[in-house]
């Protein structure tokens, strides 16, 4: 028997160390007892120590992360599809980390009657930066392009398509049916939303789409001696490819302009970039900012989300967001369009 949606997530809040090991033990790997919580915000996760024949000098051979996906956000499809294109690009060599098989060959597990899906990866060390040099830029441009020749090669048939209707106007309806946002602001959040998303729909509509991994900033980014590689697949999505370009390069300002130059730099040496997407970026941040948005409204029965966001209620919060919104509709009214793609 499956436990309900409610007592699903209430299990989901209520993971213990004693039920992660529990689950991963379940799955024919056995544990020292050694388990550790490591941040995530959407999903929970946990480093493990696995019982394994090793080097004492490897320790990290031995050391995975478990992930148990946060229920209803995901079906079993869509994550596999997630784990599907790890897989291919750790099998085209570019350096990602893939999940692990488990004894009887799947990726993706579920956690007794409770419905809560999980996976094992291995643990990878690297540091995170805080900004890029000139020659990492480019380094940084040819490995996404690398991931996204290797993205294009397959449809994903499940996962989210990036477009102004599932990331604009479904969050809009989100926010406005569960009352998030305060009635002064709400006819002109909705009208700044409503606008940008009816003039770039056609700009949506010709460009061409595949996979990428879609939450591609700097915080998903790693640097080892091996170089870098990319982070967390779990908001993969089909979409243009500017998408994960702009999120390495947000700003607006002539020192962004210049990194982004060289970021494209990078990546033209490995795969052709359509740069009439490049006026797509202003149509993206403002679908980042209600997605954000729903996204808190959507988690607000997760105890760390008023903890973690206690201004979201606030005036201030929504006369920002609402403000942010009419800016950039003001961006792209100015716009005289998209070139053809």
């Amino acid at each position: 028997m499956t436990l309900g949606g409610e007592e699903t997530t209430k299990y989901f809040f209520e993971l213990t160390p004693d039920r992660v090991l529990q689950s991963v033990e379940a799955s024919g790997l056995y544990c020292t007892g050694r388990c550790a919580v490591l941040n995530s915000f959407e999903n929970r996760v946990y480093e493990v120590e696995i019982e394994t024949e090793f080097e004492k000098s490897d320790l990290l051979a031995s050391r995975k992360v478990v992930k148990f996906y946060r229920p209803g956000r995901w079906s079993r499809e869509q994550i596999l599809e997630e784990h599907e294109f790890l897989n291919d690009l750790e099998e085209a060599e570019i350096p990602v980390v893939a999940p692990m098989k488990f004894p009887d060959g799947s990726t993706l597990h579920t956690v007794g009657e409770s419905g809560i899906f999980y996976a094992v990866f291995p643990k990878v060390g690297g540091r995170s930066p805080q900004e890029l040099t000139d020659e990492q830029l480019q380094r940084v441009g040819r490995l996404l392009a690398r991931i996204h020749t290797v993205g294009a090669r397959k449809k994903a048939q499940f996962r989210l398509q990036l477009t102004p209707t599932i990331y604009g106007r479904s969050n809009l309806e989100i926010l406005l049916s569960g009352g998030w946002i305060l009635p002064e602001f709400r006819d002109r959040y909705e009208t700044a939303i409503q606008k940008i998303c009816d003039l770039v729909d056609p700009w949506f509509d010709v460009c061409d789409n595949h996979r990428i991994h879609g939450d591609c900033h700097l915080g998903n980014l790693l640097w080892n001696s091996s170089g870098a590689f990319f982070l967390d697949f779990d908001d993969m999505v089909s979409g243009p490819a500017v998408q994960d370009i702009w999120l390495l390069i947000p700003g607006r300002d002539s020192e962004s302009r210049r990194q982004l130059e060289l970021l494209l730099s990078g990546y033209e040496e490995m795969r052709d970039f359509n740069r009439a997407q490049l006026k797509m970026i202003e149509a993206l941040r403002a679908l980042r900012i209600v997605h954000f948005s729903a996204w808190v409204a959507r988690r607000w029965t997760d105890p760390a989300f008023p903890v973690a966001f206690p201004s979201f209620n606030s005036h201030r919060y929504w006369a920002e967001e609402t403000a942010a919104l009419e800016t950039q509709w003001n961006l792209l009214s100015h716009a005289k369009g998209m070139d053809p793609l």
